[in-house]
């Protein structure tokens, strides 16, 4: 049998994670988002971005973009992420696409779940959804969180989203 030298040091570690000493990430949450279903002639799926940004300023952090990353030629689909008109000028723009792991296709009405980045250091966050949609209307919801997160907050769009609840 063969014992790792490496395990009988955790537990000295504890009174550092304890103190503060040694930084542990945050537990994920998840955050909810429905897209409503919308009744009118001509109906095309809302591009959609979540991003973190500090409470006390600093730059944004994208979680996901739902856009049409099928679509190519003269205009790809990235063509429209700038009509994400808030999340663009915070940082979108800056973005290659599609990211590793951030990009997703247009989502039909519906719930979804996204996990918040595990690594998130603790403090206070604004988690920003944005939904914009071809012959649509434009949507900026905004819910105030705590990481780590221990109780959930919610908001809800009138038009383009529905409710966003962060857990």
């Amino acid at each position: 049998m063969t014992t790792s030298k490496a395990l009988p040091a955790l537990p000295l570690l504890a009174p550092l994670v304890a103190a503060g000493t040694i930084a542990t990430p945050a537990t994920a949450a998840t955050v909810s988002v429905t897209i409503p279903r919308i009744n009118v002639a001509e109906y095309h799926r809302p591009y959609v971005v979540g991003w973190l940004e500090p409470a006390a300023g600093g730059p944004a952090r994208t979680v996901f973009v739902w856009y049409d990353v099928k679509k190519a030629g003269r205009e790809s689909g990235t063509k429209w992420l700038a009509d994400l008109r808030t999340w663009w000028r915070k940082g979108g723009r800056s973005l290659n696409m599609p990211a590793d792991g951030l990009s997703g296709a247009t989502r039909a009405p519906g719930t979804y779940q996204v996990a918040l980045p595990a690594n998130l250091p603790a403090g206070q966050y604004v988690f920003k959804v944005e939904a914009a949609r071809e012959t649509g209307g434009r949507e900026l919801v905004s819910v105030p969180i705590t990481v780590p997160v221990k109780k959930s907050a919610s908001t809800a769009g009138t038009s383009e989203l529905g409710a966003v609840t962060i857990r």
